[in-house]
């Protein structure tokens, strides 16, 4: 098999591509047939040996990759022989075969080409972690992109708006900036030609940014960190400029802000629960068409060390994709469904059965975020529900249960139900406002926050009103509701309590 190879440090120019002898499976390992490999910062660096990991020489650069799997070790079972796979490998990838630690291999989604598997771990992977776990970026805060242009630029521009947050774009030339416009960046700054703070400040009506995203260091990243707003968090993610920056530390002190370093590798291998969800996550993003990788250019295996060099001379937007076949193509991509709806929105027309709202899917749940979703009838707690109540919960007090003391000692003259009682007949009064006709499963789990008002005596009449607060995402294909609600008791001014219900749907 064919494999480029670095057999001394130094530049691009000094690799050569080689026959090799074909890669034999071990104990928790695959064997790949590659299709494609990503070019990644990190490569640029490992060829020089100025990686903080060292590969023994020879060794052929490339951590990303998607194949078919040609053979399994013993001990695999997630993946076997024949299917299509994308894999982490560190390095190992600008080859026709690669070995690899079968727990940094992963089945390609379904609707998934070789080129766009084999660009969107490293990128979303770095940028998903930095901005959910490091930064933790909030909807409305103002991200600002360093390096906008490249890889994990790019993917920071893309899930930032996805996030919500309003997104800055720096780069280095107009061209790179209107690639990042076409990515959702709200703001774009040309950091050769403009100035850097003075365009911050009118973006954000001199607030500065909540959220820095930097890739690049070197002579930008002091003058970000001055434009950084109160309590605003600079995520250090890498140096693509050259320079490794000195940071004044009393900008941190006057800006009350954190510098928080990004390593996405350290955190998949020391957190690999986290990473996996965070991958979950961003598959379904991609199983939506939410997500997608910009690719600059496709080289074939010859011309793999030019794929590099072109990377280390900043002349790549997005990813530079290096393939083994003919027939790995340029994937073409189709306008993002979310586009489609935004060209055909149309109002939502909501339809009624009774009094029960009928929702075809998530997407109309979404658009009525904000809306009261009714009010459900009028349900007594009578002492039988409040006894039946009792004995579920083992809480047999005397002013639940004992009718005869309670005309006696209680000042309502009667029993009162137990607060969490109004609370559980929740799913109840829901099932009366609305339907997803889409869902295939519903979870109601809990609350955020309760406040119990006004006792409830019983063979009181109580009843739901709602309003949907908030639609969240949730991986795969769900959504996370939280819902306004207020239990009403008849005759009284005061609710009996109210609540933040959180419930979960999946389509």
């Amino acid at each position: 098999m064919k494999a480029l190879l670095c057999k001394e440090f130094g530049k691009p120019d000094t690799l050569i591509l080689e026959d090799i002898e074909p890669l034999k499976a071990e104990a928790g390992k695959v064997v790949i047939t590659i299709k494609a490999c990503s070019v990644n910062f990190p490569d640029t660096l490992i060829i020089q040996n100025l990686y903080q990991f060292k590969p023994a020489l020879p060794f052929s650069p490339g951590g990303e990759v998607s194949g078919i799997v040609k053979e399994i070790g013993e001990g695999v079972k997630h993946v076997k022989v024949g299917d299509k796979v994308f894999a982490m490998t560190g390095w190992g990838g600008m080859a026709e075969e690669v070995l690899v630690d079968a727990r940094r291999v992963f089945p390609m989604l379904p609707s998934m080409d070789f080129v766009t598997a084999a660009s969107v771990m490293y990128n979303y992977g770095t940028s998903y972690h930095a901005l959910k776990d490091r930064a933790e970026l909030k909807a409305d805060e103002t991200l600002l992109v360093l390096g906008a242009a490249g890889g994990v630029g790019l993917a920071a521009v893309e899930l930032g708006k996805l996030m919500g947050a309003k997104v800055i774009a720096a780069a280095s030339t107009d061209e790179k900036l209107a690639i990042c416009q076409e990515k959702g960046a709200d703001f774009t700054i040309n950091y050769t030609t403009e100035d850097l703070r003075e365009q911050i400040k009118t973006f954000t009506e001199g607030k500065g940014v909540d959220v820095i995203y930097d890739a690049v260091g070197d002579k930008y990243a002091e003058p970000a960190l001055r434009s950084i707003g109160w309590k605003g968090r600079y995520l250090v993610v890498g140096f693509a400029a050259g320079e490794i920056p000195k940071i004044p530390l009393n900008l941190a002190l006057l800006k009350g802000c954190s510098i928080v370093g990004v390593f996405w590798g350290q955190f998949a291998e020391k957190e690999s629960a986290k990473n996996f969800q965070n991958i979950q996550e961003l598959a379904g993003y991609f199983m939506k068409d939410r997500l997608r990788p910009h690719i600059h250019k496709l080289y074939p295996l010859a011309e793999a060390a030019d794929a590099i060099s072109d990377l280390m001379s900043r002349k790549v937007v997005g990813k530079a994709v290096v393939v083994m076949a003919d027939d790995v193509k340029m994937p073409i991509y189709e306008a993002t469904k979310e586009e489609v709806s935004l060209k055909e929105e149309k109002p939502v027309e909501i339809k009624k059965e009774g009094n029960t709202i009928l929702f075809k899917n998530i997407a109309e749940l979404k658009a009525f975020k904000g809306k009261e979703l009714g009010i459900s009838s009028w349900q007594t707690l009578s002492q039988e529900m409040i006894n039946d109540f009792a004995k579920a919960t083992f809480d047999d007090q005397w002013i639940h249960v004992n009718e005869e003391m309670a005309k006696q000692s209680s000042p309502f003259g009667k029993t009162i139900a137990h607060g969490f009682l109004s609370l559980s007949l929740s799913p109840k009064f829901m099932y009366e406002m609305f339907k997803v006709e889409s869902a295939r499963m519903g979870l109601n789990y809990g609350t955020n926050k309760v406040r119990f008002i006004s006792p409830v005596p019983s063979s009181s009449r109580v009843r739901m009103k709602a309003v949907l607060k908030e639609v969240e995402d949730m991986q795969p294909s769900g959504a996370k509701l939280i819902i306004d609600a207020t239990f009403e008791l008849e005759g009284s001014e005061k609710p009996a309590c109210v609540a933040e219900l959180l419930s979960v749907i999946y389509e």
